[in-house]
């Protein structure tokens, strides 16, 4: 276990709905966040969601501008981890 930099990727947001529009983010480069935040507001060809934090960290770079169409797994933003993580979640 140890900390590190990790790449969070677009989430899965239900059956079906494979593309997102990134619509504005709600934290900037060396913003500490914690598990539970906000971090951007994506729509779906459903509805408005927020893409929530599962980790503790501090935002590294964002990887995608206000405005981009995404697919599921697509990169978001790359996060300093404050908390501990398996080797294996590593990138």
């Amino acid at each position: 276990m140890s900390h590190g930099s990790v790449e969070i990727c677009v989430p899965p947001f239900g059956q079906g709905l494979e593309e997102v529009l990134l619509i504005e983010w709600a934290v900037k480069p060396g913003q500490e966040i914690s598990r539970g935040d906000a971090v951007v507001e994506v729509e779906t060809a459903k509805a408005t969601q927020e893409v929530i934090a599962e980790r503790a960290g501090v935002i590294e770079s964002l990887l995608a501008e206000p405005g981009a169409m995404l697919n599921v797994g697509d990169p978001l933003y790359r996060l300093q981890v404050t908390e501990t993580i398996n080797e294996s979640e590593k990138s």
